[in-house]
């Protein structure tokens, strides 16, 4: 292993955690003025014109063959898949509460990376699936006792599980740029948010809030940008549920910030189911010490 990659990995995996904490409150600014699907189509568009034109300008060639068919799995997968579940599921999830759940996507990356022989299964990841699948049981329930849909707490789970499979396919395809391969992705994506936008009766209008644009704004350039250029930087050289790790470090960052910016109640059964979940990736996961993998890109 190189040092270099190796540490250069390793601040790109807690700074893209810190980021995407921010994530989640700026979806809720986002719906709150323009409809789920087409918000997120929205900012991927926008992004995908960014991560384009950072492309040309940096002279990538176009991935072609299989590695052109990874990036397309991709971007189906981690930006339309994912992205849909996760801005339908804010409209009613509070934002720390969603953050929480997404927590158990490294023990997820690593069940899917074991059924596609990517990684190991071992006992420490099935007592910390447990430990993580009541936690999320609790927090469920004090949601449904808020009149929280079940349907949400279920499309948050989808979301986590398209996450976790995307950092997945991204180790299964041949090493690609991350942003040429985050380009293709949120292209693709943004293709599949506006069906989805059209399929589901949306209103397609433009922002004219000044809050939708900053939240928009963050979403597009640090977001999507800069944390998924960061995300793919990392997948290449970590194993998938080691990357995924960032799942980890958001939840506690997120609910704090929900409770600043959206006053939000954090709860004594929120707290509790939170920190069941964090103790069980980190007892399946977090814990399990797994060699960096060399893969220039």
């Amino acid at each position: 292993m190189d040092g270099g990659s190796g540490r250069g990995a390793l601040v790109a995996f807690f700074v893209g955690g810190l980021l995407a904490a921010g994530n989640p409150i700026s979806v809720k600014f986002s719906n709150l003025e323009l409809d789920p699907f087409w918000g997120a189509t929205v900012r991927f568009a926008l992004a995908a014109a960014l991560m384009l034109t950072v492309m040309a300008a940096l002279r990538l060639p176009f991935p072609r063959g299989r590695a052109l068919l990874g990036a397309v799995l991709y971007g189906t997968v981690n930006f339309g898949l994912a992205f849909a579940c996760l801005f339908y599921a804010l409209v009613e999830l509070g934002a720390g509460f969603l953050q929480v759940l997404l927590g158990v996507v490294p023990l997820t990356a690593l069940l899917l990376a074991v059924a596609q022989r990517q990684e190991r299964l071992r006992a420490p990841a099935v007592i910390g699936s447990l430990l993580a699948f009541i936690g999320v049981l609790l927090m469920s329930r004090v949601a449904l006792g808020d009149a929280t849909s079940i349907v949400s707490i279920l499309v948050a789970m989808a979301a986590a599980l398209c996450l976790a499979e995307g950092a997945v396919l991204v180790r299964i395809f041949p090493p690609e740029h991350p942003v040429t391969l985050n380009a293709v992705g949120m292209t693709v994506g943004a293709v599949i948010l506006f069906i989805g936008s059209l399929i589901a009766g949306d209103s397609l209008k433009m922002p004219t809030l000044e809050a939708t644009w900053l939240a928009m704004a963050y979403m597009v350039v640090i977001g999507s940008g800069i944390l998924f250029v960061l995300w793919v930087y990392v997948l290449k050289r970590w194993d998938a549920s080691r990357a995924a790790y960032n799942f980890v470090l958001t939840p506690p960052i997120a609910v704090l910030f929900s409770y600043w910016l959206l006053d939000e109640e954090v709860g004594i059964e929120l707290v509790f189911g939170g920190a069941l979940i964090l103790v069980g990736v980190y007892i399946g996961a977090l814990r399990r010490q797994t060699p960096l993998v060399d893969a220039p890109v």
